[in-house]
């Protein structure tokens, strides 16, 4: 058995004794993860720093590298994140529908943890203690594979997380860390089937798709996030500004920041110098259509590409559009299924705009930043489901949950 796939089954053999865990028993050791994380700061962000000057060396973008670098600040996040975790409700048990049949048979659907959940991930090393964080508050073992960037970081917060599993009385194999220095981890995990119960994404299209399209274990697609805001006719000014500005310049390196800003003609003249001057201000390269870059010198012009892309940087596509209905097919075409913003002061035009947009999450004069977990008041998340199957928009803890039916009968027979 090669060590994935043993790996793997160890995490499956942890994971019978953690979905019988109390909620008590898991909020222990979430909290002792936490503390431990911190008391191990200076150890965390000296792997970190391996990894960082290799991401240098070779090259990476500043977006790229924001994402690897951890701080004391940053690591004393994920402990908090991880504290708020012990404080959520637990979702395993939770009856989600009942009743006494006909017959007098009693019938109960309740949450229970998927089992193993594996999961692929790219840069962000942070990434690590939430995912092992949330898999073991909803009762899943978690086996992790990172992105070779970040592997001393995340070696180094697996190397914590699991003693203080450990330490709390729960299996530290519920914890799993992959080999990130040789594709072969990925490709075997993808096919262990059996052993993994669920494969989550977090990452780039590529990854994304090379996952979906050559995994044997089920799939939950997250992340790609090509997302718009569509600026009305009817729009406030100061409000479309503000979310426009917001959504694309809040944190550069999101799958929820803005990549694309659609404005209706009839408020181009008001609307788009104030933007453009904004955006180009704040560092943003604005990427135009013919129409745009009549406004301002500092446009460049727009290539087919940038319509579809996800820039993870500070850049912007911009067009303008003649009607909502044009509007909804760019989206249409372009977007990911992530999250779509309005801004408008018509109730029927946001109305039409949230019935017509198929998207995980719409923002009705609202920045695209909001679509998250926390920000939804869920306390975590695993990611933001792109798809329509397990789960749609951010992953909380219910969502890493199936359910059985527990049905209790006096002597019934059929």
């Amino acid at each position: 058995m090669t060590t994935v796939l043993q790996q793997a089954s160890d995490a499956r053999a942890a994971s019978i004794d953690l979905a019988a865990a109390t909620r008590g028993e898991k909020d222990q050791a979430l909290l002792l993860m936490a503390d431990r994380l911190v008391e191990r700061t200076e150890d965390i962000v000296a792997a970190n720093a391996v990894d960082v000057n290799n991401a240098r060396d070779a090259g990476q973008s500043e977006a790229m590298i924001d994402r690897l670098t951890l701080t004391p600040t940053r690591i004393e996040a994920m402990a908090d994140g991880l504290r708020q975790l012990a404080a959520l409700p637990d979702p395993v048990g939770d009856v989600v529908r009942g009743s006494t049949l006909a017959n007098g048979l009693q019938l109960q659907q309740v949450r229970v943890p998927f089992g193993v959940v594996g999961i692929i991930y790219e840069g962000r090393p942070n990434v690590t203690a939430d995912a092992a964080g949330i898999c073991l508050k909803s009762g899943n073992a978690a086996v992790l594979r990172g992105s070779g960037s970040a592997f001393s970081s995340n070696a180094a917060i697996v190397s914590v997380l699991r003693k203080a599993v450990a330490d709390a009385g729960l299996p530290a194999d519920s914890i799993q860390l992959l080999d990130a220095t040789t594709r072969d981890s990925v490709k075997e995990l993808m096919r262990a089937r059996g052993l993994v119960d669920v494969l989550i994404p977090r990452g780039g299209a590529s990854l994304i798709k090379t996952v979906v399209e050559e995994s044997t274990v089920p799939v939950i697609e997250t992340g790609v996030g090509n997302c718009h805001v569509y600026v009305d006719q009817a729009a406030d000014l100061e409000k479309a500004l503000a979310v426009t500005i917001n959504s694309k310049t809040q944190r550069l390196s999101t799958c929820n920041t803005a990549e694309s800003l659609l404005v209706h003609i009839d408020i181009a003249d008001s609307f788009l110098p104030l933007a453009i001057e904004e955006l180009v201000s704040a560092g943003v390269t604005v990427h135009g259509d013919p129409r745009v870059a009549a406004y301002s010198d500092d446009v460049v012009p727009a290539i087919s590409e940038d319509w579809a892309k996800e820039y993870l940087s500070a850049d912007i596509a911009v067009a303008i559009v003649d009607s909502m209905d044009d509007a909804l097919d760019h989206i249409r075409r372009y977007g990911t299924g992530h999250t779509e913003a309005i801004v408008s002061e018509s109730i029927t035009a946001t109305r039409r705009f949230a019935a017509r947009v198929d998207a995980a999450a719409i923002m009705v004069n609202a920045s695209t930043r909001f679509t998250d977990g926390g920000e939804f008041g869920f306390g975590a998340e695993i990611g933001i489901s792109t798809q329509k199957l397990h789960a749609r928009g951010p992953m909380g803890l219910p969502e890493l949950t199936s359910t059985k039916y527990i049905v209790t009968g006096n002597g019934h027979t059929r």
